[in-house]
């Protein structure tokens, strides 16, 4: 059985996840779409995070090319996508996605569940499809649809909703984005708007289930292997039970990381020899510090407590240096001027300092802005 060093496992994932630089000479939004395609998807409940995670990967690109590819090229579709949280995925891969996300377990605890009978929630579903085929609407908007579709019933407000109630059909949204009934649209001022996926591709189907999960480990694999059924499960939100019965059912080799067993897929199994180099820094919820195990190697000592919150990583934007965490950081901006200061957790070289200013200085450029760089101790908490 192979076994292989924290080092090379680290090596491998920085050149998977586009974080070594490229040979690519030209920003484009096919590029865009190949890296969220590469990292399994970006987080994108904050927007300017999304970009800054797509744009950092590939070169000369900017926010503008990121939205580019989603609202008018089309080959990324903002969506939900691993854990039910709002993701920018390849508009290439949403029949994998649904197929694979529809094949999942149900929840266990559903709280929702109980809102809507089975075929209260066929008529929802159904009724969103139709309402959605042809235009981008508000929550409020397609509140009318709905209900005039199905039934007051469906404009009931029993659904919890922080401090306020939603409409009773919105408990079968998850199962709509999750079958690829809709996805986001355009923001209408500060309105989110909701859609149909056939505008991103026309053909759209789902991929059968059993394809669909194997190309979703494969995928995962590729870009945070090696790794086990349980980081795989946290990564998806589903049971470590049932991630080891889907493992088991794949093409995968074993292999052991200084000595802890994990999985790679059969023809995967090349790793490098050089070790983890370079500097980056991450915004909120990158894939890099979300996806990659084990955390202790990933966020070694004092960066544990620092930058994890409650054991969660992507709450704080990292900086991230030969690999691991080695800080956290934060922007502040007042139109084009961006404040970034970066908390290091241990001295930088004076190689070190250029590559962060270097950094610093891409943030500006993909956020359109002028960034200007200040370390020191960042006071705000996490998710601020």
């Amino acid at each position: 059985m192979t076994d292989l060093s924290w080092a090379q496992v680290s090596a491998r994932r920085l050149v998977r996840h586009r974080l070594l630089g490229s040979t690519s000479s030209a920003a484009d939004a096919g590029g865009v779409a190949d890296v969220a395609s590469a990292i399994s998807g970006a987080h994108a409940q904050i927007a300017s995070a999304a970009e800054l995670s797509i744009g950092l990967r590939v070169p000369g690109a900017t926010r503008a090319l990121v939205r580019r590819a989603l609202w008018t090229d089309r080959t990324l579709v903002k969506t939900r996508g691993p854990r039910g949280t709002v993701h920018l995925l390849a508009a290439a891969d949403l029949p994998m996605w649904v197929g694979a996300l529809t094949a999942l377990p149900a929840p266990s605890r559903d709280q929702n569940s109980s809102l809507l009978t089975p075929r209260q929630t066929e008529q929802v579903l159904a009724a969103i499809a139709d309402a959605v085929a042809e235009a981008d609407l508000t929550t409020g908007e397609l509140t009318e649809e709905v209900v005039a579709r199905t039934g007051p019933w469906a404009g009931d407000l029993v659904m919890e909703a922080f401090q306020d109630k939603w409409p009773r059909w919105v408990a079968a949204m998850t199962a709509a984005t999750r079958g690829g009934v809709v996805c986001f649209g355009p923001n209408r001022g500060r309105a989110s708007t909701y859609t149909s996926p056939t505008r991103w591709l026309p053909d759209f189907a789902p991929m059968p289930g059993p394809a669909a999960l194997a190309a979703l480990v494969r995928g995962y694999l590729h870009a945070y292997g090696p790794a086990t059924p349980a980081q795989f499960a946290r990564w998806m939100a589903v049971s470590p039970a049932w991630a080891t019965l889907l493992f088991d059912s794949l093409d995968l080799t074993e292999v052991t990381v200084e000595g802890t067993r994990a999985w790679v897929t059969a023809d995967d199994t090349e790793f490098p020899d050089d070790r983890p180099s370079g500097l980056r820094l991450l915004p909120y919820f990158d894939a890099y510090q979300v996806g990659c195990h084990p955390r202790e190697r990933l966020f070694p000592g004092a960066a544990a407590e620092r930058a994890l919150a409650g054991g969660q990583a992507g709450n704080y934007p990292v900086l991230l240096a030969d690999g691991v965490v080695a800080g956290v950081w934060h922007q502040r901006r007042s139109g084009r001027s961006i404040r970034v200061t970066v908390e290091p957790l241990r001295t930088l070289g004076a190689a070190q300092r250029r590559a962060l200013g270097d950094a610093v200085e891409r943030i500006g450029e993909i956020l359109e802005g002028e960034a200007s760089l200040t370390i020191g101790t960042v006071s705000v908490g996490p998710h601020a």
